[in-house]
């Protein structure tokens, strides 16, 4: 007779239970979703990140894992600090009424350190995502939270955004929405003025500057010289400025067609601007000089130019690829 009657009040009990369960989920949610419309993130401590993660849950929760104490050195979460509070704003903002059923947080270390311990978590920041256990948008299995990695650097608030929304199919999904940059437009306002100003006075001397042939064909030139002696392959290899010989000396070329030194860089580039000056004083300079003997000295003084530089360049050509069959002298 008791069996039966302790049988009847279980079974009596169990619906209670159930509604206990259903009423505590969504008493945290709405218990801190006010707190979150006053002040998005939440600022969580170990008790409260305990209380929010603990199933069951019917709503979903980011948060961000972060050490933000000058003493800790983290550039990244520095830097990410700012995206996390403009995403978190941005989206309560636009969910005033909860339809989201999301709730963002920040766990500082300083206030976390049992969280972190008990995570095993030894780098940050760290972002989690938590999927509701309950309700209509419950996620069957596994309710470990799904973990964003900042191996990229520094993420923005959009990209995060991105990769939130992915695990919320079928709620609403609120935009980030960037306060309005009143700095960047005046700086960029008054630079166009002072430029414009500028122009207006001081236009008349410049555009004879601008328009003047001479000009454009020196900086067409060194540009020329620039690439073409691979300048721009320094930059991109980091080659070193010279290197040893093996022997205690200082070997100024690299041998072979894939490899060079900064300095060779320059010699050659000195050398093409020498041949290329040399060309265009005969071609344009010489056939100008109205006496005959002083033009023919500059025709020798110049194709003599000429001779010794290329002679010097292919035994350049020569350092560079042992194999390479052509040669003048002096040099061999």
């Amino acid at each position: 007779m008791h069996f039966f009657r302790a049988l009847i009040i279980s079974a009596s009990l169990l619906p209670l239970a159930a509604f206990g369960t259903k009423k505590s989920a969504a008493d945290k949610f709405q218990q801190y979703y006010p707190k979150s419309l006053a002040s998005s993130p939440l600022k969580l401590d170990d008790s409260i990140y305990g209380k929010l993660t603990t199933a069951p849950r019917d709503y979903s929760l980011a948060v961000l894992l972060t050490a933000l104490e000058s003493r800790f050195g983290c550039a990244l979460c520095q830097e990410f600090q700012p995206e996390w509070d403009l995403l978190a704003k941005s989206w309560t903002r636009g969910d005033k009424k909860g339809d989201s059923r999301l709730l963002f947080g920040t766990l500082d270390f300083g206030s976390g350190k049992g969280t972190f311990q008990s995570l095993g978590l030894q780098t940050a920041p760290v972002l989690l995502f938590f999927s509701p256990t309950t309700g209509p948008h419950a996620v069957a299995g596994d309710f470990a939270p799904i973990r964003y990695d900042f191996t990229a650097g520094p993420q923005s608030a959009e990209q995060i955004h991105a990769w939130i929304s992915r695990h919320m199919d079928g709620r609403p999904q609120p935009q980030v929405i960037r306060p309005f940059n009143y700095m960047l437009w005046v700086s960029s306002i008054t630079a166009i003025l002072g430029l414009v100003s500028f122009m207006a006075v001081f236009g008349k001397y410049l555009l004879p500057v601008l328009q003047n042939r001479n000009l454009w064909a020196a900086i067409s030139l060194i540009a020329i010289l620039l690439f073409t002696s691979g300048h721009m392959f320094n930059h991109i290899r980091k080659v070193p400025y010279v290197a040893g010989d093996g022997r205690g000396g200082v070997s100024y070329f690299a041998g072979g067609f894939s490899s060079q030194y900064g300095l060779e860089t320059q010699i050659i580039a000195a050398i093409y601007g020498l041949l290329a000056f040399a060309t265009i004083s005969l071609a344009i300079k010489v056939p100008r000089i109205k006496d005959s003997r002083t033009q023919q000295v500059a025709v020798f003084i110049w194709g003599g130019v000429i001779f010794m530089m290329y002679s010097f360049l292919l035994s350049v050509f020569r350092i560079k690829n042992g194999g390479y069959p052509f040669w003048l002298p002096p040099f061999s």
